[in-house]
């Protein structure tokens, strides 16, 4: 091989060199915004279906807990049981429970009440701390509310409903950063009826 063709590649190769590591710089800062971007998407998703689930279980409580009645204890204790079943969540400090108890008034002539209400709110219990946050469905005992896909009640009979505010954290920096950029709420929400 000549002298010339040696020293050219030797130069080509030193070359690349140096555009790899650029690549690689580049690759690596994508693969990390990607990871820590899914990393906090994955924790949203599963606080969501924590809080799905707290939900669910706060208005099965407070439907065991109360027999037709407007006590205060069963739904001070289902709010209570929720707050302190979230410990991976700490509710308490993050985020705020919210139960309500809903009749519907009949008319004479009706023995079950319209599917979706309108509803009457009876009670309302709210977990005390956490984060500021009011209830979609209204505050006002006596109020009346309409709740798409809810099931039309008998005379006597309450519906309650469960609503949980979080506000959710990224745990990556790039993540703060994307959490705007991706569409991730910053409080997350959810709400089950029995």
């Amino acid at each position: 091989m000549s002298r010339f063709y040696r020293s050219a590649r030797a130069r080509l190769i030193a070359d690349d060199s140096g555009q790899a590591a650029v690549e690689l710089a580049f690759v690596v800062t994508l693969l990390l915004i990607l990871l820590c971007a899914s990393i906090d998407f994955g924790r949203a998703l599963y606080d969501l279906q924590v809080i799905s689930e707290l939900s669910r279980q706060g208005s099965n409580m407070a439907l065991r807990g109360g027999t037709g009645s407007q006590s205060c204890d069963s739904l001070c204790t289902a709010v209570t049981a929720v707050v302190n079943g979230s410990s991976s969540l700490n509710l308490a400090s993050n985020g705020k429970v919210i139960i309500t108890s809903l009749t519907e008034t009949l008319s004479g002539s009706e023995t079950v009440g319209p599917s979706g209400g309108p509803y009457t709110i009876s009670e309302q219990k709210v977990s005390s701390g956490g984060i500021s946050a009011t209830s979609k469905l209204g505050t006002t005992v006596g109020a009346k509310v309409t709740l798409t896909g809810a099931p039309g009640l008998q005379n006597g009979q309450y519906l309650y409903v469960t609503e949980i505010f979080y506000t959710f954290t990224p745990a990556t920096g790039i993540g703060k950063l994307t959490n705007n950029a991706i569409g991730m709420p910053s409080q997350l929400y959810d709400i089950a009826y029995f």
